[in-house]
């Protein structure tokens, strides 16, 4: 054998002796079997990286679609009480599929991101590169970083939280403490309300201190009827519990009351006038229509007891400004 052949080349079927009887070059045979195992664990590297991916993302369409569907996943079934619970808040199934695949689009670029950061860290140290520095760096960055953009990250967690636990969604009217409207848009950064005078305002989701939701759950409406001192309060609390019942049993809110009208009774005495109230559990989302429709028939069935006997005035006294003269 050649004498400038390297010692590798007299191990029989390995790499190093096929390249250097094929091309006779020293350096590359010498440093075959390295390269070559060094590629097949960084191709092992990407493969598995690869599976490890796949199959995460599975798991996630499969667990979204479940929770779409309002379905309790197959490693969630022991809770299926609370889970059933959660579901039937009042939470419509568009708005709970929007909210599953919100989620399920976090976790999948969480699982890439973890996925793509180990791997690259296993390949370069199969180039013989010490990560131990790079880590290290990494780490410094990262509390460098953190410190800096303290409120951003502090805006992502909040948002990321928020969408977990389902506090508001688009299209629900809510009270942010800073603000309060209907939700346009949520974003793990900010969230946007359109105010009733029509401002939209960005609300950062970290300066969110509490979150009043008023299109989840039930929602309790209340009437409150000024009459005049003198007016029989029996009655208009018997005209208005009337009309109470009948709006309640309409084809429109049908469906939407949750506990029957009932009426309270007097709750406020003040000169000249005394205040009854009416009272009834309607769906979250459906208060405003029926406190509308509620006050304009009781309006009418009063105007109507009126005009049937003028002795019986449950319209309420006419108060002058301050000032003014009667």
């Amino acid at each position: 054998m050649d004498i400038s052949a390297p010692s590798c080349a007299a191990d029989a079927g390995t790499v190093c002796q096929w390249i250097w009887e094929n091309t006779g070059l020293d350096l590359v045979a010498s440093n075959a079997d390295v390269v070559l195992r060094g590629a097949l664990h960084i191709a092992v590297i990407v493969v598995v990286a690869l599976l490890v991916r796949l199959l995460a993302y599975r798991a996630i369409n499969r667990i979204s679609a479940l929770t779409a569907n309002g379905m309790t996943p197959a490693m969630l079934r022991p809770l299926r009480a609370h889970a059933e619970r959660a579901l039937n808040r009042g939470v419509s199934a568009e708005r709970r599929r929007q909210r599953a695949l919100a989620i399920g689009s976090l976790l999948k670029s969480v699982t890439s991101f973890l996925v793509v950061s180990i791997a690259a860290i296993l390949i370069l140290a199969e180039f013989g590169i010490n990560v131990a520095p790079l880590l290290a760096s990494a780490g410094i960055a990262g509390v460098a970083l953190a410190f800096g953009a303290q409120n951003l990250i502090k805006d992502f967690l909040a948002g990321i939280f928020m969408t977990l636990e389902d506090q508001y969604g688009v299209g629900d009217t809510v009270d942010l403490g800073s603000a309060s409207g209907t939700v346009t848009t949520v974003g793990l950064r900010t969230t946007t309300v359109r105010a009733g005078d029509g401002t939209i305002w960005h609300v950062r989701n970290g300066e969110v201190l509490r979150v009043g939701n008023a299109s989840q759950g039930e929602s309790v409406v209340n009437i409150d009827l000024p009459l005049p001192y003198s007016a029989d309060t029996t009655k208009a609390g018997y005209i208005a519990l009337a009309q109470a019942d009948q709006v309640a049993l309409s084809e429109e809110f049908a469906d939407a009351v949750v506990e029957p009208p009932k009426i309270l009774g007097i709750v406020d005495i003040a000169p000249g006038m005394v205040t009854i109230r009416i009272t009834a559990t309607v769906r979250a989302g459906d208060q405003d229509a029926f406190g509308r429709a509620l006050r304009t028939s009781i309006k009418q069935a009063f105007d109507a007891a009126h005009a049937a006997d003028p002795s019986h005035d449950f319209r309420p006294p006419l108060v002058t400004p301050p000032g003014d003269s009667a």
